[in-house]
């Protein structure tokens, strides 16, 4: 069932009863929250104010570039609440779980700020990384427009990583500066982490997304080769990150000893088609804040939400309105 709050009823124990999220579990219910971050608990720099009155239990966003203990930390500092590494879901967290295959296998990673990435493939258990940098260094003629640089900022050249990622994905055997011959068939496998074509930061417009660049990779590889280049993609909407972040929840309350079996699973979030789909499509309860890159009147008209709200506060609210409605 779709429900929409045009305009949600901020009653008298508004504040504490959102409070009681961070509790949720230690007071018998059987119910848990994924919220987002960007664009509702916080827009670029700016903390949403209605975020420090709503406790997240976890954290599943697309954000990332970071170890999620860094995250917890920058969220903690932001939101004055302390969140552990545990509650976090980054949108390449289940990479983790890639590790053990490529493990002594060289994998080359792209993304983030200064040795961010690097560090988090080698604390998820990859132990050959390579980083643009490392191949600019090795060959600086493998991207011309530039000097190399001791100072690693990859997150900055996005050119020089469609160049080099291109030389990979075209050259036999992941042999840089080599062609192969045939490409009917892909022999060397690419991951992206999520496939946000948007995001919302403090910019009063929405910003290109990882989702983007992924678009950029493809339609190079194709007008190269001929040939549809075949990805693996994590993050929200995909299955495989709701699993990896229910394993999350499920692990956190059996740490707990509260409770047993799977608890209902509240999302928040501002994007329908990452956030909204894949609650959806995941069996999750969907809510709809229009904080970050959603703020349209009503619903979305594709990826229509279970509930529409306000704000972060709001949506908590409604959330412990349902489970409390269930009790009578």
């Amino acid at each position: 069932m779709t429900m929409l709050l045009r305009q949600a009823v901020v009653k008298p124990r508004a504040f504490f009863r959102a409070q009681r999220a961070l509790s949720t579990f230690s007071s018998g219910s059987n119910y848990a929250f994924a919220f987002d971050i960007d664009g509702v608990l916080i827009k670029g720099s700016r903390t949403i104010p209605q975020a420090k009155r709503s406790i997240p239990y976890v954290l599943l966003t697309n954000g990332g570039g970071m170890t999620e203990a860094n995250k917890a930390a920058q969220i903690s500092q932001m939101l004055d609440v302390e969140i552990h590494p545990e509650q976090v879901v980054l949108s390449h967290s289940p990479m983790r779980q890639l590790a053990q295959k490529y493990k002594e296998k060289q994998v080359l990673i792209v993304g983030g700020k200064g040795l961010a990435c690097y560090e988090v493939a080698k604390g998820y258990g990859f132990d050959r990384v390579v980083v643009p940098e490392d191949i600019h260094n090795w060959n600086p003629s493998s991207w011309p427009y530039s000097q190399p640089s001791e100072a690693l900022t990859s997150g900055k050249a996005r050119g020089r990583d469609l160049q080099l990622i291109l030389d990979v994905l075209c050259s036999e055997r992941g042999f840089v500066g080599t062609l192969r011959d045939d490409y009917s068939v892909q022999n060397i496998p690419i991951y992206f982490s999520n496939n946000d074509i948007i995001w919302s930061t403090d910019f009063p417009a929405p910003r290109m997304g990882q989702g983007s660049f992924k678009v950029a990779v493809e339609r190079l590889y194709e007008t190269l080769t001929g040939a549809e280049l075949k990805s693996t993609s994590f993050g929200k909407p995909h299955a495989t990150t709701y699993a990896y972040a229910e394993r999350v929840i499920q692990s956190l309350i059996n740490n707990g000893g509260k409770h047993t079996g799977h608890p209902r699973v509240y999302a928040v979030g501002d994007n329908p088609a990452a956030d909204i789909k894949g609650a959806n499509a995941y069996g999750w309860t969907s809510i709809l804040v229009r904080t970050g890159v959603f703020t349209g009147p009503g619903n979305s008209p594709i990826y229509p939400a279970d509930a529409v709200c306000a704000n972060v506060e709001e949506a908590v609210l409604w959330a412990i309105d349902q489970e409390e409605s269930r009790k009578q």
